[in-house]
């Protein structure tokens, strides 16, 4: 009996080694053959699977993209943030299409002063309407390390995760009225900005250049993700047959809803379904409906 529970074990290790090294080999290029500098190029730079960032002054900054967009999957990017005093700083990781009506998935890291914490900032367009903001703080570092920085997207779901932790879900709730990002397919993209005006308490932190450059770093950049050609995806992307479309990936487990509900009632700062005010008390139809 005992030889055979081994035997088992070893074959399902086996099968999920194969599994995830097939998604690998499909899916996981270095960020140097995945993506390109889109403006600021004398300020960025890429090398291997690392991108530095570069911030000089309120009229400079830097940004890339994948040469690729994608239509559902498991997007992450290891991140160093601007370490120091930070504030009025935007460092962004998220995932667009283009036009007036595009959808939209974000993660963007809101410098501070010396000493005070980040702020991460979660958002999600469809149709060119967003509104759908979620703030935290840390609970570490994230100019000392590099952290990992998921977006799962799925036909079901967004899941956003750091250091494999979810902490924020938005569902598909399409069928109720709510728009849900699931017909356009998204590049993901990386900046690094000057955004005093608002980013750090509303604006009245601003920038401080005698601390420039400020510098944030990328790294292993990887996209499990179907690849977007054209309308064609919609539907192929969409296929129960995907990895991320199996019933495993339609919700949170348990275990993972344990993980976020500890994260958000630690380190929530904002959230637009509690509101109110900001709607006059009619709030978007979402915020009615179960996320988890």
């Amino acid at each position: 009996m005992e030889g055979n529970m081994k035997a088992i074990f070893l074959a399902l290790v086996i099968s999920v080694i194969l599994a995830f090294d097939h998604s690998l080999q499909v899916n996981a290029n270095a960020l140097a053959k995945s993506m390109v500098i889109t403006w600021g190029k004398g300020y960025a730079s890429i090398h291997g699977d690392e991108l530095e960032l570069k911030l000089l002054d309120k009229n400079s900054g830097s940004a890339a993209k994948t040469k690729a967009a994608f239509l559902f999957g498991s997007i992450e990017m290891l991140i160093k943030l601007v370490p120091g005093n930070s504030a009025g700083i935007v460092t962004t990781f998220y995932l667009s299409s283009k036009g007036d009506k595009h959808d939209e998935i974000d993660f963007e890291f809101l410098g501070n002063v010396t000493g005070q914490p980040y702020t991460i900032h979660t958002n999600v367009y469809s149709q060119g309407k967003g509104n759908r903001e979620e703030q935290f703080v840390p609970w570490y570092d994230p100019t000392a390390a590099f952290h990992n920085y998921t977006i799962h997207w799925n036909p079901t779901e967004i899941v956003w995760y750091v250091d494999s932790i979810p902490i924020r879900v938005y569902r598909n709730y399409e069928s109720q009225g709510v728009p849900y990002p699931n017909k356009q397919g998204m590049g993901v993209y990386t900046s690094l900005w000057n955004a005093d005006d608002w980013a750090t308490r509303g604006g009245r932190d601003k920038a401080d250049w005698s601390h420039a450059p400020f510098t944030a770093h990328y790294r292993r950049f990887r996209a499990r993700a179907c690849k977007w050609n054209g309308p064609v995806s919609i539907n192929q992307c969409a296929s129960p047959k995907n990895w991320y479309t199996s019933p495993v990936y339609s919700k949170l487990s348990n275990a993972k809803k344990g993980q976020m509900d500890w994260y958000r009632n630690k380190s929530m700062i904002y959230a637009y379904c509690k509101d109110t005010k900001r709607f006059n008390g009619v709030m978007p139809r979402e915020c009615s409906l179960p996320q988890f």
